[in-house]
């Protein structure tokens, strides 16, 4: 199972578990919309919202079925309550500072229906480890690629970096490119409080094989909020 897979049939199982069970989804952050795709596949009524229009036109095409927002995930607003909101690949982090992140949960709260589910990952910033890098490699005609990623927290406030790199290698020649993202950083207690005006909490551990609560001790982890 690939991960995108793996990631919307996890949530899907959460949102049976803990949700209303209905069907109305939002992907927050959708970006080219590989998720939405996953749960329209699933039976859902799928949308998507995200920032950048480029990659919402890419979304259009991967799933025509669906609709695309082009807003702000801080501060967005649907016509439609929808029973269950995602937002996937540690995405909740581009809010950028604890007031944004607040009003991103104000947002999905009034989006949600009654017992409707908000699911996203998050990262613990006092865990954060900067030497650790995650890569994964992709092998495209004659050339190989190697995706890496990795936060970098400076050890105190609620401010990181989501540093990226991408190398490409052919016979002939070696490129490399790099980039950094400014993410809020915040620890799973802070977070935690400011989730529990709005939601019913489940954290879990980062396993999209299996169902587990979190321990204590990891430092990524699955939010799971019902709306109360």
């Amino acid at each position: 199972m690939n991960g995108n897979l793996a990631q919307s049939d996890y949530v899907h199982r959460l949102h049976q578990l803990f949700g209303n069970k209905g069907t109305k989804h939002l992907d927050l952050a959708c970006g080219t919309g590989p998720h939405v795709r996953h749960f329209i596949d699933e039976g859902y009524q799928s949308s998507g919202l995200d920032i950048n229009q480029p990659m919402l036109d890419i979304a259009g095409v991967r799933c025509p079925e669906a609709d695309f927002i082009l807003q702000d995930m801080c501060e967005f607003t649907i016509v439609q309550p929808v029973d269950l909101i995602t937002c996937f690949l540690y995405s909740i982090h581009y809010s950028n500072s604890i007031e944004r992140l607040k009003s991103c949960i104000s947002s999905a709260h009034a989006a949600l229906s009654d017992g409707g589910v908000f699911c996203f990952n998050a990262v613990e910033k006092s865990k954060i480890s900067n030497a650790s890098v995650v890569s994964h490699t992709v092998d495209y005609d004659d050339s190989h690629f190697v995706f890496s990623s990795g936060w970098n927290y400076p050890g105190s406030g609620d401010k990181q970096l989501l540093k990226l790199s991408i190398e490409k290698s052919t016979p002939q020649e070696k490129q490399c490119w790099q980039d950094e993202h400014p993410m809020v950083a915040i620890g799973f207690s802070e977070l935690k409080s400011l989730l529990d005006p709005y939601f019913e909490v489940y954290t879990f551990e980062h396993d999209y094989e299996k169902i587990m609560p979190l321990d204590g001790r990891s430092g990524n982890a699955i939010f799971a909020c019902v709306k109360i």
